[in-house]
């Protein structure tokens, strides 16, 4: 043999597995002429080349850098073997039972596969359920590990001999497309309804026609069900909201193309790729002026969710149906998305009037993404369809098995094990007994793919959680199992340390509605000193009280009362002509003042979410809010639209950030969008102010965080003055990332 031939081994691990990566591989030898082969291990890729150097190195650079679209290489290690002069490459069969390491997320159609559907010369045109190896549904699909057709709800329909064929060949886009299928062999689309009854005939033609007449249809997605309207019909819209019983939450709206979108919406380049990346999330942007959409879409804000169809179904239903429509889940309020026909219409049946809908189980329910950009970075509000599981690979590798359960509220879970921590999709509120269902489903899902037997559970700290009560209830079931508590913020700045792989100390400040502090106050303005050891609190918002306890959430002005009566004493605040104290009658200021003065149902909360709930209503808006972050959003929009940079005033001493100064300046201003804005200046000053008074790095996480105005302030003052920051861009800022924080501290805590 020459000596400028060689034999290489390659071994890659990540996401490598159900991604066209061995394909991919194939042609990279044939292109190179190399010989050797390539095939699937328990952890990853494992392949042999052999040719000339010069032709080694050209393949390695592109196996590197120009991996398939869903590929994502964590580790990769290379050796020199002896040349055996063997010929051709081949792709060999999978050892170690072909099980993968990671379950991959399910992503939209692809380009490719929108060009074949909409080809009246193709032999999918019009299919419904078209993909292929770089597109379409995994997750949702998956019964058990490996990813395998028998695996999957697919098994149930039988290649036909053309899709065996694009199936077996290596050069085909469709090599080893688990759930490949055609209009003869693979599932069907139908329009069904309450009765059983089934149509298949002008499907698209009938549905459009229900729009138009202003009714509310249901689609199956790949996660789950769409409650789809016409999103320009304001009657059409508000019929929806009151059905499902959803008064003022923004609902997102599904457009056919960018072009369309951009109609209603301005859009910064950050903003165009998020919609029209393979994940296709909701993205939160700004409306235009020309707005064409129904004026309840998202009311009293300045932004919309919106996105681009990304199934076959909705691409096929939109080019049919020449609107834009609002896709919102399909659940009841509290509960879980419904992804199967017969619980859709025992729950919702007064909410919709058909469905379409395919025979293709989802075995995996899975929400939409939810994302904005803010500074020209990603930042998400729901970690669902799209980026989720989510794995993270670690540096070191850990022996131990973790678990971690999140918060209540924006539930999802995380599993740590060797050199991964891998996120569920977001759960949701754990507020019923069908959610609950959901998590513990969720849990039994993500052990058995991963034949995974916790060794160490970990939770929130809060008593009451029902996480919390899962964890103990398991560990009293299972002996041997640890169960390790992690407090609720300190969770917050550890997700933010996990997503970066950061192990020193930190300054964190974790804003956000209330978690369970260490004395027993309801925590939300914290200022952490933390690293994986643990955290000192350093500082901290002036409590407040929460007139009325969880009722003080769902009416702000009983938290703006209460930052009254903090600063004034009860007469003065009677003898205000402000709307907030006129929109209580003198007798609920008695008793107000009463539970205020005496503690009566009336917790103390240290929380940034529930003073910006109290400065929504010194801007004089004293009704209700009908959903979490409305009042937040409200000044979110307001403030964007006054733009100054003026600061309230404010004291620190001992770490205690005082309000007192600030709620009175307040009272003697009017105009609501500019205390808005000069409020979330004060706090982006008070976050800089503490920053520079320690030189270390600084975390940013929790709810709050999701206030795009806020965020990008502390990043203009940061920058300024040359502070280093980190803030997540992968995972949720709010409680949807608890769980890996938690995870991460278990898993560090055991290496330590």
């Amino acid at each position: 043999m020459p000596r400028n031939f060689e034999r290489i081994a390659f071994f890659i691990s990540g996401i490598v597995q159900g991604v066209g990566f061995r394909p991919f591989v194939y042609k990279l030898a044939q292109q190179y002429t190399l010989d050797g082969f390539v095939r699937n291990g328990s952890e990853g890729v494992y392949v042999e080349v052999e040719g000339k150097v010069d032709d080694i190195a050209l393949f390695e650079e592109m196996l590197l850098h120009n991996t398939p679209p869903l590929a994502r290489i964590d580790k990769y290690e290379k050796k020199s073997l002896h040349v055996r002069g063997e010929k051709g490459f081949v792709i060999q069969e999978s050892t170690d039972g072909d099980i993968e390491t990671l379950v991959l997320p399910d992503v939209s159609m692809c380009a490719t596969c929108k060009e074949e559907m909409l080809s009246v010369d193709d032999r999918r045109y019009g299919y419904a359920l078209i993909n292929c190896t770089d597109c379409g549904p995994r997750y949702t699909l998956l019964q058990n590990l490996p990813y395998d057709r028998k695996n999957t709800t697919m098994k149930e329909f039988v290649m036909c001999e053309k899709c065996r064929e694009e199936y077996s060949n290596p050069l085909s886009r469709r090599y080893h497309a688990q759930p490949i299928s055609c209009p003869e062999c693979g599932p069907q689309i139908y329009l069904c309804f309450e009765d059983g009854t089934q149509e298949d005939d002008a499907i698209f033609q009938k549905v459009a026609t229900l729009l138009d007449e202003g009714k509310t249809i249901a689609l199956k997605g790949l996660g789950g069900f769409h409650l789809v309207c016409d999103a320009t019909n304001e009657e059409a819209v508000q019929t929806l909201r009151k059905n499902k019983n959803r008064p003022t939450k923004p609902l997102a709206v599904m457009y056919a193309s960018l072009e369309a979108l951009q109609k209603d919406v301005c859009l910064t380049n950050e903003e165009k790729e998020l919609l029209c990346s393979q994940e296709r999330p909701i993205v939160i942007v700004e409306k235009s002026k020309t707005l064409s959409l129904a004026p309840s879409i998202a009311p009293n804000i300045s932004k919309v969710g919106v996105f681009l169809a990304y199934t076959p179904l909705h691409e096929l239903l939109l080019h049919q149906y020449n609107k834009p429509i609002v896709a919102t889940s399909a659940n009841l309020s509290g509960e879980p998305i419904i992804t199967e026909e017969k619980l859709l219409f025992q729950k919702l049946s007064h909410v919709v009037s058909c469905a379409l809908s395919h025979n293709r189980v989802i075995q995996n329910g899975c929400d939409d993404s939810v994302v904005m950009a803010v500074a020209k970075e990603p930042l998400f509000l729901r970690l669902a369809r799209g980026y989720a599981p989510l794995s993270f690979y670690r540096k070191d590798t850990s022996t131990c098995k973790v678990l971690a359960l999140g918060a209540n509220q924006k539930s999802s879970i995380t599993l740590g094990f060797y050199e991964h921590l891998i996120c569920s999709p977001y759960i949701g509120d754990l507020d019923s007994l069908e959610s609950l269902e959901y998590f513990t489903q969720t849990v039994e899902t993500f052990c058995r793919l991963y034949q995974f037997k916790p060794e160490i559970i970990v939770s929130d700290m809060h008593p009451n959680y029902e996480t919390t009560r899962w964890a103990k209830e398991y560990v009293a079931k299972y002996s041997g199992v640890k169960h390790i508590s992690v407090q609720h913020h300190y969770a917050h700045a550890l997700s933010v340390m996990a997503e970066y792989n950061l192990t020193q100390e930190y300054i964190a400040f974790c804003f956000d509605g209330t978690g369970y502090g260490d004395d027993g106050v309801l925590w939300g303005g914290e200022v952490l000193r933390c690293s994986l050891k643990g955290y000192e609190r350093i500082g901290h918002l002036q409590t407040l009280k929460l007139l009325g306890g969880e009722k003080a959430i769902k009416e702000p002005k009983r938290v703006g009362l209460s930052l009254l009566f903090e600063v004034m004493c009860f007469e003065e605040v009677c003898a205000l002509k402000h709307p907030l104290v006129q929109s209580f009658s003198k007798q609920e200021l008695k008793t107000l003042y009463t539970m205020y003065s005496k503690g009566l149902n009336a917790p103390l909360a240290t929380s940034i979410g529930r003073l910006f709930d109290g400065v929504y209503s010194l801007c004089g808006f004293v009704d209700g809010v009908s959903y979490e972050g409305e009042s937040g959003l409200f000044l979110e929009s307001l403030a964007l639209t006054c733009k100054h940079d003026r600061c309230y005033t404010y004291t620190i001493e001992n770490g205690v950030i005082s309000y007192e100064m600030m709620i009175k300046e307040m009272l003697y201003e009017e105009d609501g969008a500019f205390i808005a804005r000069k409020f979330i200046n004060t706090l982006a000053d008070i976050v800089c102010r503490v920053s520079l008074e320690h030189n270390q790095e600084i975390l940013l996480c929790g709810g709050v965080f999701q206030n795009s105005v806020l965020v990008a302030t502390i990043i203009e003052l940061f920058e300024k003055h040359h502070i280093t920051y980190y803030i997540q861009h992968k995972t949720p800022l709010n409680d949807g990332s608890i769980s890996l924080g938690q995870a991460y501290y278990a898993l560090k805590k055991e290496d330590i």
